[in-house]
């Protein structure tokens, strides 16, 4: 039976960064070829695959819901925090 889709994927089982540069790829892919105006969901990918969801999925035990706000964001880099307070 499928999962929900409020699963986050197990990120200490995966790698990040991978499965994030694969939703994009689709994602690129989609907005290529498509000219429709709906806003999608995410991505959902599976082993070698992957599909652009415009309605939340029940997901396949194989299958990750990648939220599009995550395939959007620009990869974070590693940065001393640059509070104000930290020279009080």
């Amino acid at each position: 039976m499928g999962s929900s889709v409020s699963a986050q994927p197990r990120w200490d089982r995966i790698n990040s960064a991978a499965v994030i540069a694969q939703a994009r790829r689709v994602y690129f892919q989609f907005l290529e070829r498509s000219v429709s105006a709906l806003e999608p969901q995410g991505i959902v990918l599976s082993p070698g695959q992957g599909r652009v969801v415009f309605e939340l999925p029940v997901l396949l035990p194989e299958e990750q819901f990648i939220p599009l706000d995550w395939v959007r964001s620009r990869p974070s880099r590693s940065r001393p925090s640059r509070s104000p307070y930290r020279g009080l």
